[in-house]
């Protein structure tokens, strides 16, 4: 299968990107060929562009997409072609129509979620769980009020 990705060879500026086509292969064991139909932009990708965060080079961009299921490798299971999934990695190679990535780090979507929203919440959702769940361990009580507010002339 043919696809275009985005490829950085140096960081800097938006013009250090350069997009190009590749062939992709079969997927391995364990691997599954994804056709993007939506990926997710996030201020983290200019990170990586520009070296704020520095990553190996060359690499691609972005780390969240959706989209529907090609073809999947050898010993995967509960995955098969057509099904709708979305990923936010492990590897940056989002800025795609196409790519081979670990079976294990796709999430089938329901009928009721669009590729759009999957592609764009993913990491978001996972940001949030990490601050309320690790970080802060936010409860009940802690900063907000759940309670019902008293009525007008209720007392």
């Amino acid at each position: 299968m043919q696809a275009v990705q985005a490829f950085i060879e140096t960081q800097g500026g938006p013009e250090v990107i350069d997009w190009r086509e590749v062939t992709l292969g079969e997927p391995g064991p364990g691997e599954v060929l994804l056709r993007h139909t939506a990926i997710g932009l996030n201020y983290l990708d200019t990170y990586h562009r520009d070296g704020t965060y520095p990553v190996e080079l060359p690499s691609g961009l972005g780390v969240e997409s959706a989209g529907e299921v090609v073809a999947v490798g050898e010993h995967v299971h509960g995955l098969q072609p057509g099904d709708r999934v979305a990923t936010f990695g492990p590897d940056r190679n989002a800025y795609s129509s196409a790519r081979i990535l670990p079976a294990a780090s796709l999430f089938k979507l329901p009928a009721a979620i669009d590729d759009e929203t999957a592609a764009a919440a993913l990491l978001k959702a996972c940001t949030v769980e990490m601050l309320v769940e690790r970080c802060a361990k936010v409860e009940a009580g802690f900063g907000l009020s759940w309670s019902t507010p008293p009525r007008a002339g209720s007392g």
